[in-house]
């Protein structure tokens, strides 16, 4: 069997849900439980309920959020180049 992450994103349209993942169980089934949620476009997130989140946690969320919004980023102007390169192919220039 593979290594799990210790934590799972959930991606929704404004960010991610968070999960922590917990195989240590008599079953040895998968079970996650929501920490906290991620809010890209405000580029923060918070603790799920009564969570507290360890430092090695708030860096793992930290280093996703920076990836997500850099990918975002990098989604926003591949859009951009795209659209330039339709009006290109449809304009009679």
């Amino acid at each position: 069997m593979t290594d799990l992450p210790e934590l799972y994103f959930r991606i929704r349209e404004n960010g991610a849900a968070v999960f922590r993942i917990n195989t240590a169980n008599r079953e040895r089934r998968i079970e996650m439980e929501q920490i906290a949620v991620v809010n890209t476009n405000r580029g923060d997130f918070k603790a799920q309920g009564d969570v507290t989140l360890n430092a090695a946690e708030e860096r793992i969320i930290n280093d996703w959020l920076q990836a997500r919004l850099n990918l975002l980023a990098a989604r926003d102007m591949d859009d951009i180049h795209r659209a330039i390169d339709h009006l290109n192919l449809t304009a009679q220039w």
